[in-house]
């Protein structure tokens, strides 16, 4: 008759419940597998299929029962890198988002606004536009693999252990918040100086002849402005997202290694 004892039971558990904690928390938080779009049980069912395939080659797993304050811990300690370096990623399209809204807000498409499911609220229609070409990008650049792979490479640099996490990763996390606004800024830093120009000038012109109606002949300039250096600045995208996809993955290493 087969016996199996409470110290192979744990033995079992931990080796499957700690890295699915770790693998759930990032599938929750990234993008491309978190969107709101994707049914909770296929995230679940995506994060219990990697950790069977992953889980009989991490390194072993610290002598804590699971249901113990310690095990506890662990559990909360696995979530936490995992939300983290989900949020990493998060932040780039953040940024695409942000230069989306910039450049409809200069543009005077700020009303053209509707509920996003993924925002959680209203978001401009050309920062959806501009949120779903650095999506198919980073699809079609396999950022998505190159995601998990890093995920799983992270059992390797910051194993599984009842130590703390070191502070610096989170400071480093909290500095790449500012990835946002620094990005999204410099990439609708082309449009926003050309409507910067035209806004100057229609002032301009509006004090040199008051009889001139810039409310009427300047929403039409900008508009039409705006849509051609769209139309120029959109075949240049793909190099600028892969440099931001880049600089994020590496972020996710270099936080993993800063927890450690």
């Amino acid at each position: 008759m087969l016996e199996i004892t409470s110290a192979q039971l744990d033995a079992w558990l931990t080796a499957f419940l700690w890295p699915f904690v770790r693998m759930l928390a990032f599938i929750g938080t990234s993008p491309i597998f978190g969107e709101n779009a994707i049914p909770n049980t296929a995230k679940v069912g995506l994060a219990f299929a990697l950790t069977i395939i992953v889980a009989p080659v991490l390194p072993p797993m610290p002598d804590v029962p699971p249901a113990s304050w310690a095990g506890i811990m662990i559990i909360i300690q696995q979530f936490i890198i995992g939300a983290a370096l989900g949020l990493v990623m998060r932040l780039v399209f953040a940024a695409v988002q942000a230069a989306g809204d910039y450049i409809a807000l200069q543009m005077g498409l700020s009303f053209a606004s509707f509920y996003s499911p993924e925002a959680q609220g209203t978001t401009t229609v050309l920062a959806r536009f501009l949120n779903m070409i650095a999506i198919l990008m980073f699809m079609a650049l396999n950022g998505h693999t190159i995601m998990i792979r890093i995920l799983i490479e992270t059992f390797t640099r910051l194993p599984i252990g009842a130590e703390g996490l070191e502070p610096a990763g989170f400071d480093a996390i909290a500095r790449w918040g500012s990835f946002i606004f620094s990005a999204g800024f410099l990439m609708a830093m082309p449009v926003l100086t050309a409507l910067l120009i035209i806004n100057i000038s229609m002032g301009i012109l509006n004090r040199a002849s008051p009889q001139f109606s810039v409310f009427s002949v300047g929403f039409p300039i900008t508009l039409t402005t705006g849509v051609t250096l769209l139309t120029f600045m959109t075949p240049e995208l793909g190099m600028v997202f892969q440099r931001m996809f880049e600089s994020a993955l590496n972020q996710m290493v270099s936080v993993t290694e800063l927890f450690s």
